[in-house]
């Protein structure tokens, strides 16, 4: 029950809440109106009610008193058929007179129209006594009057105390019928009212059901469409068969919703056209590029930006930026982040070194975005540029330079001191002692000319000159190197040994490159293996096949029993300048003959490696790819410097 309740409440909320508030008013206002209307005409009706009963309450006690006058002289002579005649008489001539009693003084009915005498008293005997009100005096000389309710009315009881010489014997009872145009007519004026007040109220309904279904749900459904268009939902349509103003004005909203969404379709095609073309140049260009709104949230990020933070497993966008920055840029440029959102500057420049996911060395350009009235501040872009290389080319530029410098400052003091001494004390010298003055400054001359020499081939491999590459037979460039260093082996007393496979097919490579690898390889060998040593090369094919080419690669290894390499040494053993004899304090040279080497075989396609152990010896190798006969010379382009050699 309770359930049911609920539910016809709500349901009422529900609809009295689509009415709008003008209809609501108007509710109200009839409410009032009818409910006033219906109090005044009940009221009137009331008012009718009681002076017809008060009417009948007048008329019952004059013609009560009217009938006791001329009974109770019969009734004491106890002439009841007299009685009983002037009674039936009386009562068949008028419709006032619903019923009249006659009790004696104990009560008891001894006639009664319409009970006459033999249907009071029955067969068995049974007595009849009326039933006095509570209030009735008995013997008084005053008629007292009540009314009951009847299913035709209110009647009008009347007891009149039948008094003869101030003897009381009895009362006649007598029951008015209400007056019948009286009651008709109250009656019908309240069945009218009801009616009214019904009719009312129905029509109120019936017009709120109508202004719901005709007015009110078409301007509802159109205050949800506007409000739907307002949020971007272009799609919103309302489908309504109305007629009228209602119905141009829907059919208007349709169409400008139609517009509205093939406007906005025009439109993020546009959009969705440029920001592809934007996304695509961001996300080719070599520099990081970072763009974020004023509350620091990632818009946009490519991938170079990723790799140099390495975010390329998390997901950034949406995400505040300064929470996946390394710490050293975070502290660096989350001050000047803050400054440009509110407007204080428009751009700052940063060089950071970060030490994840990756060593390197950063420059970080903020710049700010602007409108397009360049009134506001709509971004921040992040430009990132990973200036590592160019870093430690200016360091090595730096280092070159140096040591350039240190290499040719030694030698020139020293040919300038021994020319000076012979240039003053020429004379006062022994010719032993001038002799190795003189020998002394055309080692250093030596010296000197063997650094310019190594800058110059350095300089020129590093150039961009172009070489020619052709088929090269490797017996006849190691025959070559060997004749050029056999003299040379003799006088230190080291073995000379070439082990170059039987049928080996021609290389592709350059000749003059190449006997100037086996030359600085075999050179640095005898420099550093002690009399009675053993230095070899050995030339043979080996038997994997790389991917990219038809045939084995061969395989040049030069070995030494020689002083050997120090663990921490070999990975900066073919930098520049760098020479084992500034650790084991023994032999000179210029530290650039090992950087030769790594430039040419670097143009050949190839890595120099090297297998090194203290004391025991050293093997430096590199495989070249063999020339295929039908394929024409080629030239090959300068490469990049390569970055740390391998080891085996």
């Amino acid at each position: 029950m309770l359930s049911l309740l609920k539910t016809i409440r709500d349901a009422i909320a529900s609809w009295w809440s689509e009415f709008t508030l003008q209809t609501k008013l108007l509710a109200v206002a009839t409410l009032v109106v009818s409910l006033v209307m219906s109090g005044l005409t009940f009221w009137a009706v009331n008012t009718i009610q009681q002076d017809a009963r008060m009417n009948d309450t007048r008329f019952g006690r004059d013609l009560g008193l009217l009938l006791a006058a001329n009974v109770a002289p019969l009734v004491a002579d106890n002439n009841l058929t007299e009685v009983a005649q002037f009674s039936q008489r009386f009562y068949s001539s008028t419709s006032s007179v619903r019923y009249m009693l006659y009790a004696d003084e104990t009560g008891e009915i001894f006639f009664g129209i319409p009970f006459w005498e033999a249907e009071v008293e029955n067969s068995l005997t049974i007595k009849r006594r009326i039933q006095l009100p509570e209030d009735y005096p008995g013997d008084g000389e005053k008629p007292m009057v009540r009314q009951h309710m009847t299913p035709d009315g209110t009647v009008t009881d009347v007891f009149i105390p039948l008094i003869v010489n101030k003897k009381y014997l009895g009362v006649l009872a007598i029951g008015i019928n209400p007056n019948q145009t009286a009651v008709i007519s109250t009656n019908f004026t309240r069945d009218v009212t009801i009616a009214v007040f019904i009719t009312i109220w129905v029509m109120v309904i019936l017009a709120g059901v109508i202004n719901a279904l005709t007015i009110t749900k078409p301007i509802k459904e159109l205050l949800v469409g506007v409000k739907q268009i307002a949020t971007g939902n272009f799609k919103q349509r309302i489908n309504l068969p109305l007629g009228g103003e209602l119905g141009e004005l829907i059919l208007s909203f349709n169409e400008m919703a139609e517009r509205l969404e093939r406007y906005e379709e025009q439109n993020i095609e546009e959009l969705t056209a440029e920001k592809a073309k934007l996304e695509t140049l961001v996300s080719t260009i070599a520099d990081g590029a970072v763009l974020i709104d004023n509350n620091m949230q990632v818009i946009l990020v490519n991938p170079t930006a990723k790799r140099i933070f390495g975010w390329e497993t998390a997901d950034v966008v949406g995400c505040n930026v300064l929470h996946h920055l390394p710490p050293a840029v975070q502290m660096e440029i989350t001050s000047p982040l803050y400054e440009m959102a509110a407007g204080e500057c428009e751009s700052a420049e940063f060089r950071i070194f970060i030490n994840q996911p990756t060593p390197r060395t950063v420059r970080i350009l903020l710049t700010t975005v602007l409108n397009v009235q360049r009134e506001s501040i709509k971004g921040i872009a992040i430009t990132i540029q990973d200036i590592t290389r160019e870093v430690e080319l200016n360091d090595a530029k730096s280092q070159f330079i140096s040591n350039v410098s240190h290499e040719l400052r030694t030698p020139l003091f020293n040919i300038k001191t021994y020319i000076e001494t012979l240039h003053d004390y020429g004379e006062d010298l022994a010719l032993q002692e001038r002799q190795e003055f003189l020998q002394t400054v055309n080692n250093e001359t030596d010296r000197l000319t063997r650094l310019v020499n190594d800058v110059l081939d350095l300089s020129k491999l590093e150039s961009g000159r172009q070489y020619n590459f052709d088929g090269v037979d490797l017996a006849q460039a190691i025959e070559q190197t060997l004749r050029t260093y056999q003299l040379n082996a003799k006088d230190k007393g080291v073995e000379l040994v070439q082990e170059v496979a039987l049928n080996l097919p021609l290389v592709m490579g350059n000749y003059d490159l190449l006997v100037q690898v086996f030359g600085n390889l075999i050179g640095n060998a005898l420099k550093f293996t002690k009399a009675g040593g053993k230095v070899a090369i050995r030339a043979y094919q080996v038997d994997f096949k790389p991917i990219h080419t038809q045939s084995s690669p061969v395989r040049i290894e030069i070995s030494d029993t020689g002083i050997g390499i120090a663990t921490e040494d070999q990975h900066s053993i073919f930098e520049r300048f760098f020479r084992v004899e500034n650790r084991v304090h023994t032999l000179e040279g210029t530290g650039l003959g090992l950087s030769i080497v790594r430039n040419i075989i670097d143009r050949h396609r190839s890595k120099v490696h090297l297998v090194s152990e203290v004391s025991i010896g050293t093997t430096f190798w590199f495989d070249l790819a063999t020339f295929e006969e039908k394929a024409p010379p080629i030239l090959i382009e300068p490469v990049a410097e390569a970055s740390k050699i391998t080891t085996a």
